[in-house]
């Protein structure tokens, strides 16, 4: 005998009932809306690439992450990890695109992780990027377009990290690390939320560093504040091209004054990202709130990624916001909607016989706007308005064969229960009047 088949969802993943699509949609057209307000334009990609591709320059970790797979010609593919490397892959195939090539993504990526809160095997991002300018004003208005996102949404309390690449390989320099694993301390250093100074320090000896060493760099790592605090905290360590990362960082600051939001931005030194394809300012945005999500948002610049994918150099920087953990800081603080459904009216039939024209005055109201639903099951009324509450929909328009007769229906609120009789002719003014999209 056939066994049947398991009902449950592969690890990781989740499904998303009504109620839930309706929090979710309202985060990502809030988002999609900044986007587009700052000059954005959408693109999507294919949910898979070749496997060369994704593991270009993403380090060993998110290496490890990617689910790949051999297709039935045995080409080795893999489920894109994030939006940006597909982005990097479309400008090195068009190379003629205008520059600045301002694009959004809002779509799935997969890694192979340990599921906990804020993290899922399959969850969505929602990417700004602008291709061709090597300028730090690209850098401060794609963090000005997240916090813009996070402000328009309502979140409370959120911070934005920055940091360079730039010093952190002056750092790694100055003590000594040895060439060719400075990203293995950068991936090391990005730990440090989740296993702590000591945790980091555990990892730097691995990687076969001196207790000096590990020391040097935790203790510069420490430093946090303004321009002026870090140059003075790092001064002894800082070449030319740190010199350079901290200039940068200091012309995204000033650029975010004009934005009016410097005061969201504080230079953390221990802030590393990563992905090994930054090579320029990072930046990542935590959210003040008792779910453990830890970031909110994050991104940098990667001026090397699409040459290295086999397009001409060209510089480029961007910001990923998580939309699964922004939901979940939001919904914590009980500020998405708490609707149901986002069907506003239901048209039930007093009996069958009325079905004809129910049908019609659903019809004229969905022409006019409105998200009617009507009754498919011949039920009675009573039931009608059981399905109608059970389902959240805040007006029932109720018709019957004396209804018809005199011109009327009756229009039930749900919330209070209250019913009044109007004009068919009059009913699509009325349920404007009295609001049908109310929470």
């Amino acid at each position: 005998m056939k066994s049947k088949p398991q009902l449950k969802r592969p690890r990781g993943t989740r499904d998303f009932m009504p109620w839930d699509m309706i929090k979710r949609r309202h985060v990502i057209e809030t988002i999609r809306s900044v986007f587009e307000c700052y000059g954005y334009d959408e693109v999507e990609t294919p949910a898979f690439e070749f496997l060369e591709v994704l593991t270009a320059k993403c380090g060993s970790d998110v290496k490890e992450q990617i689910y790949a797979f051999k297709d039935k010609a045995g080409r080795d593919l893999g489920l894109r990890f994030d939006l940006t490397v597909p982005l990097a892959r479309i400008v090195a195939s068009n190379p003629n695109l205008p520059k600045p090539f301002k694009r959004y993504c809002i779509s799935r990526v997969w890694r192979y992780e340990e599921p906990q809160s804020g993290r899922f095997r399959e969850f969505w991002q929602a990417d700004v990027d602008i291709v061709g300018s090597s300028k730090m004003d690209a850098d401060a208005e794609v963090i000005a377009v997240a916090i813009t996102c996070l402000k328009k949404l309502g979140m409370k309390g959120f911070k934005v990290r920055l940091n360079n690449r730039k010093i952190l390989e002056s750092i790694a320099k100055c003590v000594g690390v040895e060439k060719g694993k400075e990203l293995d301390v950068f991936r090391a250093i990005d730990k440090l939320d989740k296993i702590g100074v000591e945790g980091v320090k555990g990892e730097l000896a691995k990687l076969g560093l001196a207790n000096s060493q590990i020391d040097q760099i935790t203790s510069y790592i420490s430093s946090s504040g303004g321009i002026e605090e870090i140059r003075n905290a790092v001064s002894n360590v800082l070449d030319g091209q740190g010199e350079e990362g901290l200039r940068e960082l200091a012309e995204i600051v000033s650029n975010l004054e004009v934005y009016g939001y410097s005061n969201f931005v504080t230079v953390d030194l221990s802030l590393a990202r990563g992905l090994d394809y930054y090579t320029g300012p990072i930046f990542e945005i935590s959210a003040e709130t008792t779910v453990n999500v830890g970031s909110v948002a994050g991104g940098g610049r990667y001026d090397n990624l699409i040459e290295l994918l086999g397009g001409p150099p060209t510089p480029a920087t961007g910001v990923s916001l998580g939309v699964d953990r922004i939901v979940e800081v939001l919904d914590e603080a009980s500020m998405l909607p708490s609707r149901s459904t986002l069907t506003q009216v239901f048209v039930a039939c007093v009996n069958p016989k009325v079905k004809p024209e129910a049908l019609k005055l659903a019809e004229s109201l969905r022409l006019k706007g409105f998200k009617v639903e009507v009754d498919l099951m011949e039920r009675k009324l009573e039931r009608q308005l059981k399905y109608a509450d059970a389902k959240g929909i805040p007006y029932v328009v109720v018709l019957g064969p004396k209804e018809l007769e005199e011109g009327v229906c009756r229009v039930r609120d749900m919330a209070s229960r209250v019913e009044r009789e109007v004009r068919l002719e009059e009913l699509p003014e009325l349920l404007k009047l009295i609001g049908t999209s109310k929470p």
